[in-house]
Order: structure tokens, then C-alpha cells, then sequence
């Protein structure tokens, strides 16, 4: 299930830092697209996440350095879109300089949880997931009730419903504790998806969202959504 929408009645803000978020992993994929794999490889190696390094007290920096990289135009599509769809909301409801501290936050708690999990791995750890894992964290807490416009594919069939958050983001999760508990055990060195960064992500969301919001701003957009809605008394609930 991807999302490609959701209920934006009640946001006032511009959500500038959303934006700068997603231009700057953009502007550092297109950087890395111009390198030879060599060069790819070791930038990966200096600023990516290296466990081992973290576990002896070394490389720090790449704790945030990493949330900017991607291995791919997949990787990083997918995360952008997720941060796309659910970052607005978000940065309206704790504020730009809160909803930046908050995202960086998840980061590291994400970049913690795979440490814990693997603190030999010699595997550099990249992506933004962890971040945007506990942006949806947030908007889980903040919009249960949220809908999200989800496309979904079941073999060459391809539909999108409007979704409550909680069964989107709800689902999103509890594929990411399976697959990671699938991957216990799995050789240190052996690459793949950080499931357990996914996971720490969200897990710091979910902690931290309640000191970041700002409760009469999700109330505000919890009013506005509640109001009818023209597009939903045409298309109904379900499907469009």
C-alpha cells in the first residue's frame, strides 16, 4: 500500500521545512548519482551509519548525516513520498523549529535501535525511513481517524481507497515488526533493509510526539476535518 494523499482541511501553516527536508535528500541523490560506484560506495562508508563505529565512539556524525543518503531511486522516492503525504500535518501541528528537533529525533532514535540490534555490523545504514517512521508515528497519535487516499495493487489490479490512518499506518507498521523479526539472526554483515531502524523510528514517535505537539493546533485540524466534505459525499468512503 502506498499513499498518495490525505485530509489537508484544517493545516494553516506552509510546511517549509517538510519541503526542505525533500529538497535537500533529493539535491544529496542527484550528488550521488553524478559519482562512480567507487566513489558511491565510500561515500556511503563515510557519512552512512556503520555500527561498529558507533559501538567503539567513533563516526557520530553520521548519526545525522545518514538520514540524507539513499541507495536508490526507489529508496528514495518512497520515503519522499511518505514524507510528502504525512510531514505537513505534522511540522502544522508542532510548529516548524519543533517539528524539525522532532524529526531529527526519530533519526537517532532509529539509527539506536539498529545499533542495538547489530552493533558489529560493519554495513553502513542510510535512508531517511527512520525519521519519516516516526513522523507517521505522530500523525497515527495526532489523526487516527485521518484519510489517506492509498493505492493498492492485488496482482495486475490496481485501485485506490480512502483509508483511516490508522488501518494505513497501522498496517505499515506491523509489516515492519514481522519483517524484522524475520531478520533476527541474519548474519551482521549481510545487507537489506534496517527493519529495527524503521521500527526505533516509530517506537521515538510515538514517545516524543506528545512533548512536540501543540494540542490546540490538532484540535484545530481535527474540527476541520470533521466538517463535510463535498469530494467524500461524491466518491463515498471507500473507493474511487
Amino acid at each position: 500500500m502506498l499513499p498518495l494523499t490525505d485530509d489537508n482541511r484544517g493545516r494553516r501553516t506552509t510546511p517549509i521545512v517538510t519541503w526542505a527536508l525533500i529538497a535537500i535528500n533529493v539535491l544529496v541523490f542527484i550528488y550521488q548519482f553524478l559519482m562512480s560506484e567507487q566513489e558511491l560506495n565510500q561515500f556511503f562508508n563515510d557519512f552512512g551509519v556503520i555500527p561498529r563505529d558507533i559501538s567503539n565512539g567513533e563516526g557520530y556524525l553520521t548519526l545525522l548525516t545518514s538520514m540524507f543518503l539513499h541507495g536508490g531511486l526507489l529508496h528514495v522516492g518512497g520515503n519522499m513520498l511518505f514524507l510528502w503525504v504525512f510531514g505537513d500535518n505534522v511540522e502544522d501541528v508542532m510548529g516548524h523549529a519543533r517539528y524539525l528537533i522532532f524529526y531529527l529525533l526519530t533519526g537517532l532514535g532509529a539509527s539506536a535501535a539498529q545499533i542495538l540490534i547489530n552493533p558489529d555490523s560493519t554495513i553502513p545504514t542510510i535512508g531517511a525511513s527512520g525519521a519519516i517512521s516516526g513522523v507517521l508515528a505522530a500523525y497515527i497519535v495526532c489523526f487516527p481517524h485521518g484519510r489517506i487516499r492509498t493505492l493498492i495493487t492485488l496482482g495486475f489490479f490496481i485501485t485506490s481507497f480512502m483509508l483511516p490512518a490508522w488501518i494505513m499506518i497501522g498496517y505499515w507498521i506491523v509489516l515492519q515488526v514481522i519483517q524484522g523479526s524475520l531478520s533476527l539472526g541474519v548474519s551482521d554483515d549481510v545487507g537489506g533493509v534496517a527493519w529495527f531502524a524503521h521500527i526505533g523510528g516509530f517506537v521515538a514517535g510515538l514517545v516524543l510526539v506528545f512533548l512536540f505537539r501543540q494540542p490546540e493546533r490538532v484540535e484545530r485540524q481535527r474540527v476541520a476535518r470533521n466538517r463535510p466534505d463535498p469530494e467524500r459525499r461524491q466518491i463515498g468512503w471507500g473507493r474511487s
